[in-house]
Formats: structure tokens, C-alpha cells, sequence
């Protein structure tokens, strides 16, 4: 992976036209496990096959439609249900059938040759559930979980070392009772092929920033600057803030991978979109913390996506915002429009 800035949207696709066609072809499916439970075993692997055979074609089709993106724009978050309940009992034993086993070790190494080829940064996200700070029961699921997206990032071939060409495997931190500690008693646990991938994103309520800074020499970070508005309530973090340095260090030579997003337009209906939206005015106007947290449609704000291009100089940036595809091209088409 080079060092050209990339900016990358997560798991779904949606065709600008309305393609209906186009965009079942490059998403996934999934399937509940309570459904297959309900079906006979050969019912239940017909389901299962059907499904993770699409998802198959449909990634690398994906893989193939950002990689014909302009250099900007190459990056994409993979969906975690590409294959559907892998760790799950029910499906588990579905997934050993050798047929259905030799089609996704095939595909996912055409995938990752893509990706590789068309110059793709990868990255995935589990579950809200996959926290690392926990224990118990929670911690087993969420390692099984943490180690199945190693996985997957193994069969597209990114199985060796530190984040090969940015990929990485995104988490939240977990119980914020547990502090830094918790996270690192976490880390030991999870394979070397797993630490090696693992990220930790700082979030609104349990691991601010600031709070993960002492990890850093432990696992690579990934800054979320919506989230942080939220927590630190109302601070946009500027480039040269010098707890930036302390994230970029902690991603050992590779380039660093952010978050953004912008609360919903609804919310702040006839704002400025030229204005960072103000936090205290905000509150003070009666919305709350977790009224704001939730994810736009589109980065409608001009201000904040200006801020985005000044952090480019030192990381890559993945919008969640609910369009997908079509937000993450409107903040690289103002980024072309107005560089840093």
C-alpha cells in the first residue's frame, strides 16, 4: 500500500441510478441462524450455500468496483456477514463441507488479488458485541468473532504481519470499568495473526480518546473524529493536536485509518452546512448527547469535510454515514474540489 490519502465507504453499495440489479449483485445477503436451526440439515446447507457462494461473487465485484474508483477513492470496509454465522454451532459445521470450503478459500484469494491489484485498502468491522475490555462469556465471543474476521483477512491473503497494505480489523474498546488494562488482558488472548490486524476506535461514551492514548504503544488506533466531538463535547480535533502523533506511532510505519461522520440533517435542519455545527448551541437548543450521535445520510457539512482534508496529510478516512457510497464520493469530490 502507498501513501496516497484514500477515502473509503462501509459494506453497502448503492448504485446512484437505482440499479436494483447492480446493487444486489455487489452486496451481501445474510441469513439468521434461529431460521436455519428451524430447517433440515439439507435445507439448511442448501440456504447457506446459496448465500455465501453470492457473497463470494459479490465482494470481489465490489473489490472490483472501488479499484475502478479514482486513487482517492480507494478504500472499502468488507461487511462482516460475508459469511454468515461462521462461528455459530448451527452453521459451523455447514461451513466444513469440503465443496463449500475449497469455493471460499478460492474466491477470497481472487478477492484479495483484486484488492492488491486494484490498489484497495481493506479494513472490517465486527460487531458492536466484539469488545476486547469484557469478560466471561462476552470475552469468548467476542475473541471467536475478532479471530473469524482474521481469518477472512487470511483466505484474501493478508495473513502475515503488521496490518499488510492497512488492513486492519476495527473494534471498540468495552467496559470502561475495566480501563486499559482490560483492553490489553484482551489483546493476550487473541492469536498473532489477530493482534496483528486488531484496531481499537475511540467511542462516544466507555474509551474516549484520551482514554485510549495509554494503549497505544500496545495496539494501533483508530480515531473517530465524530465520536469524539460527542465525548469531548464539542472539540474538533485538529490535525496537529499533538495526541495525533502519539495515534500515528502507534500504527508502527503503516498509514493510520480514521472515522467521520456528521450528525442527521433533520437534526440540524437549516444549519450552516459552511459552519462547524456547534455542540453547546446544540444542547442548549434542547437536542441531546444521544440524539446527535446517530449518522447522516450524506456529509452535508462542508466544514467538517474541510477538516477531513487537512487530517488526510496523516491518515485515511472511512465515512459511515447511511449513503454509503454515494456520501463517501461527495466528501472526495469537495476534497478534489478543495485540497488542504
Amino acid at each position: 500500500m502507498n501513501d496516497t490519502p484514500r477515502i473509503g465507504y462501509c459494506c453497502k453499495y448503492i448504485s446512484p441510478d437505482g440499479d436494483a440489479t447492480r446493487d444486489r449483485a455487489l452486496n451481501v445477503r445474510t441469513v439468521t441462524m434461529a431460521y436455519l436451526a428451524r430447517q433440515s440439515p439439507a435445507v439448511a446447507f442448501a440456504k447457506l450455500d446459496e448465500i455465501a457462494r453470492h457473497n463470494l461473487s459479490a465482494v470481489r465485484a465490489q473489490i472490483n468496483e472501488v479499484a475502478a474508483r479514482p486513487p482517492l477513492e480507494r478504500m472499502l470496509r468488507l461487511s462482516s456477514d460475508l459469511l454468515p454465522g461462521f462461528t455459530h454451532p448451527t452453521a459451523k459445521p455447514l461451513y466444513a463441507d469440503h465443496d463449500l470450503r475449497a469455493a471460499i478459500e478460492r474466491e477470497l484469494a481472487l478477492a484479495g488479488d483484486a484488492a492488491r491489484a486494484g490498489d484497495v485498502r481493506l479494513s472490517m468491522h465486527p460487531a458492536q458485541h466484539a469488545i476486547l475490555a469484557t469478560t466471561g462469556r462476552s470475552l469468548d465471543n467476542a475473541i471467536a468473532d475478532i479471530e473469524y474476521h482474521a481469518e477472512l483477512f487470511a483466505l484474501l491473503g493478508y495473513g502475515g504481519g503488521w496490518h499488510p497494505h492497512g488492513a486492519s480489523v476495527n473494534v471498540h474498546g468495552g467496559q470502561r470499568a475495566l480501563g486499559a488494562d482490560g483492553i490489553r488482558a484482551g489483546l493476550a488472548l487473541l492469536s498473532d495473526a489477530a493482534r496483528y490486524l486488531v484496531t481499537v476506535e475511540n467511542d462516544e461514551v466507555s474509551f474516549g480518546l484520551d482514554d485510549l492514548l495509554p494503549v497505544a504503544d500496545d495496539v494501533a488506533l483508530v480515531v473517530d473524529i465524530h465520536h469524539h466531538w460527542i465525548k469531548s463535547e464539542g472539540e474538533y480535533l485538529q490535525p496537529d493536536d499533538p495526541r495525533i502523533a502519539q495515534v500515528q506511532a502507534s500504527w508502527r510505519g503503516v498509514r493510520p485509518l480514521a472515522h467521520v461522520s456528521i450528525s442527521r440533517e433533520p437534526l440540524l435542519d437549516g444549519h450552516d452546512a459552511d459552519a462547524l455545527p456547534d455542540y453547546a448551541a446544540l444542547l442548549a437548543a434542547g437536542l441531546k448527547p444521544r440524539d446527535l450521535r446517530g449518522h447522516s445520510d450524506m456529509m452535508w457539512n462542508r466544514a467538517v469535510n474541510d477538516l477531513v482534508a487537512r487530517h488526510l496529510a496523516w491518515a485515511d478516512f472511512e465515512v459511515e454515514a447511511k449513503h454509503k457510497n454515494l456520501a463517501s464520493e461527495q466528501l472526495a469530490d469537495q476534497v478534489r474540489t478543495n485540497p488542504s
